[in-house]
């Protein structure tokens, strides 16, 4: 057995949308609002040279919803094929951490204004990472065709 990890949040989302629903999440325009009793605006220095952040958050909204552990369709769709959890990108995760990449639009003191991030008002910000190139995927990406239809209408 592992050890149980408990992790503090960095901060949290602040505005944008409300509600986690499915697609249209390109113009979501957001603040990461780091907290002022861990952080002092030192933390964001530099992060105003980035076009983009990867920021890791904690799925925070229906937390009651059963976790997934084996395989299932994407969004219930049977025409689509059952791939596991760790095949997909779905919330119902089993450590419920969410990972999306945004554009950085401004930085003001201790709030980062983004835009394209995928998580609601409220949700619990857990780590922000510069998006380098180098970190980026080397080689070519290979994903299913189902995946393309699911994230036609996402961004």
């Amino acid at each position: 057995m592992h050890p149980v990890i408990e992790m503090t949040p960095i901060g949290r989302v602040a505005g944008g949308r409300r509600e986690a629903t499915k697609d249209g999440w390109g113009p979501n325009r957001c603040s990461l609002m780091l907290d002022p009793r861990r952080f002092g605006p030192e933390a964001l220095a530099g992060v105003e040279a980035l076009s983009h952040l990867e920021v890791l958050f904690h799925f925070h909204v229906a937390v009651d919803e059963p976790l997934e552990t084996g395989a299932r369709h994407p969004r219930g769709r049977t025409d689509w094929p059952s791939v596991g959890i760790f095949a997909q990108r779905g919330r119902m995760r089993p450590n419920r951490i969410g990972a999306s990449f945004c554009r950085v639009l401004g930085v003001r003191g201790l709030e980062v204004e983004v835009e394209g991030l995928d998580a609601v008002d409220g949700t619990p910000v857990l780590d922000i990472k510069p998006v380098w190139a180098e970190y980026l995927p080397r080689g070519e990406l290979r994903q299913p065709d189902w995946s393309h239809e699911l994230m036609a209408n996402y961004w």
